[in-house]
């Protein structure tokens, strides 16, 4: 099958996406706004600064780039307004935002501020809520609307500081948007719920690169998720093929999940200094 065919499956030629979150070649938005643009889609680029624009203008050349930082109401209230004034249908949305401060490193979950805790509640998860709000008539009656969360909220990962209840809070509230907007239209929120990926947020992560290489011996295939795989299930998703599919965060672990308990990882860790304590 030719790609051409492939991506005439997805139906998303001609139909214009907000894509919020390219920092650089290896954001994961990125790589599902060039998937969108590939299946014929029109991009629109939302990048958090002038600073940002400035240092994506030679990745994003000749893009539409409007400039939004979700922390501050009257930016996305400026942005709807854009949009409207311009008179874009949405045929769906990617939240790909995340954010969390770490001023002095990583630290035990149980000295999170109450300023870290809630500015990161408020960029990484609320902003998804409060943007869907802002652009509800700027949606097609039948958007979708995709989010990007983390494998799993339930494993206490030391390398990802307080981030994994807020991803928690961002996952939850796609039943509740789901619902509430079905009260007008069809739009559906769903997040891809992505394992351990190799980017450049992820590689200022204190610790995040051994959890990578520790996942990559987790993983049945030996090798860890990329990118790609993550924005060709979001592509999906962004797509009318995948029309019964709201409210749901799909995994895309490679299927670490399943072989934690691997034979070999086991063996290693019992062999180990550390196992022999």
């Amino acid at each position: 099958m030719s790609d051409a065919t492939t991506f005439d499956f997805l139906q998303l030629a001609g139909k214009t996406f907000l894509v919020l979150g390219v920092a650089n070649r290896k954001s994961v938005a990125y790589a599902i706004a060039k998937m969108i643009e590939q299946a014929g889609g029109n991009v629109i680029y939302v990048v958090r600064s002038e600073s940002r624009r400035d240092s994506t203008a030679k990745l994003l050349n000749d893009r539409d780039v409007r400039i939004c930082d979700v922390e501050f109401q009257d930016q996305i209230a400026d942005l709807a307004a854009q949009l409207e004034a311009d008179n874009i249908e949405l045929a769906g949305m990617v939240h790909s935002i995340a954010f969390a401060d770490y001023p002095d490193g990583i630290r035990p979950f149980h000295e999170t501020t109450k300023q870290q805790f809630l500015q990161a509640v408020d960029i990484s998860a609320f902003s998804l809520t409060n943007l869907c709000n802002a652009l509800k008539d700027r949606f097609a009656n039948d958007a979708s609307v995709v989010t990007i969360g983390i494998s799993t909220t339930r494993m206490a990962s030391e390398s990802y500081g307080f981030m994994a209840p807020i991803k928690a809070a961002l996952e939850s509230s796609l039943a509740f948007l789901t619902k509430s907007f079905s009260r007008f239209s069809q739009v559906r929120f769903n997040s891809v719920s992505a394992g351990l990926l190799k980017t450049s947020a992820s590689a200022g992560i204190p610790g995040y690169v051994d959890s990578y290489l520790y996942a990559e011996q987790v993983i049945p295939r030996g090798k860890a998720v990329h990118t790609d795989e993550v924005a060709a299930t979001a592509t999906f998703l962004l797509s009318p093929r995948s029309s019964g599919i709201t409210a749901q965060s799909i995994v895309v672990d490679a299927g670490m999940s399943i072989n934690y308990f691997d034979a070999a990882v086991v063996s290693a860790v019992t062999n180990s200094e550390f196992g022999s304590r």
